[in-house]
Order: C-alpha cells, then sequence, then structure tokens
C-alpha cells in the first residue's frame, strides 16, 4: 500500500522518527479513524502512513531530519457539546501535551490543535462573547454563552 487518500490536498505531517506513534495516537483519540496505507522505510519503521481522522486523509512522514510543528498551522476540531470538547481537550494535552488559550493545544508531538463549539462564532459576536473567549485556555460552554447574553 502507496500514499492512499481521497482528497486532492492533504496534510502531510513530518514527524521525527516517531510516526507510527503519532498515527496510533491519533486514532486512539478520534472515533472515526483508520490508518489506510504507507510505504516503508529503512530499519523496519514505515517511511510513510497514511490514515483518515473523521473526513479528512493525512500522510505521516518519518524522518531522522528534525522539523517542529509551528502554531501558524492548527486543526480545528468543531464539537457540539460540553462533554465532547472535554473528551478532545483531554485526550489531546495527555501525557505532555499542553494548554495554550482561547480553546488552542499543542498535543505531545508538537500539533497545534483548536477545539471549539460548533456555534463559537455567534458565541463571540459580543464583546462579552469575545472577552470570555479570550480569557479562557478549554472552552466552556455555558461561560460562553452567559457572556454572549450579557
Amino acid at each position: 500500500m502507496g500514499i492512499t487518500t481521497t482528497h486532492k490536498i492533504t496534510p502531510f505531517l513530518w514527524f521525527n522518527g516517531n510516526a507510527e506513534a503519532a498515527v496510533d495516537f491519533y486514532i486512539s483519540v478520534f472515533p472515526d479513524a483508520e490508518k489506510t496505507g504507507g510505504l516503508p522505510g529503512p530499519g523496519g519503521k514505515p517511511l510513510t502512513i497514511s490514515f483518515r481522522l473523521e473526513d479528512l486523509s493525512f500522510t505521516a512522514l518519518n524522518s531522522d531530519t528534525e522539523f517542529r510543528f509551528t502554531k501558524a498551522i492548527s486543526f480545528v476540531v468543531m464539537c457540539k457539546d460540553q462533554e465532547e470538547i472535554d473528551y478532545y481537550w483531554n485526550k489531546l494535552t495527555a501525557d505532555g501535551g499542553q494548554e495554550v488559550a482561547c480553546g488552542w493545544l499543542e498535543d505531545k508531538f508538537g500539533l497545534a490543535w483548536q477545539i471549539v463549539p460548533e456555534n463559537i462564532f455567534d458565541l463571540v459576536k459580543t464583546p462579552k462573547g469575545m472577552q470570555a473567549m479570550m480569557s479562557m485556555k478549554k472552552f466552556i460552554i455555558a461561560d460562553l454563552e452567559a457572556a454572549a447574553k450579557e
């Protein structure tokens, strides 16, 4: 199996020798996820691993050259309720992930994520809603809703 995707554009993620661990981690976090292919590499490690999280295809690359992810690129997870926000927040910050601000976090592999309610743009239309969002790390929907009504 080579690189497999059904999308014209696919995020290609460069990992520093730990692509397999990263892919296994992401597949464990997202309920609708799977490995879809890959290419063998030297020393028994895969060179690439194709995988799918929800409806988005990715390819992970194993490399010995060290490049780091930056927060300039992030993946947004739109959540239907507080339970879903809590689930993704807790899973993605586990084992060394870092809370950042305004719904952003960095997972243990250095990838940036935004964990947000589906109606985030409605909740921050007012100055109070925006102020509430700016003061949070993990979003608390009830607090955002209360601020948006003020």
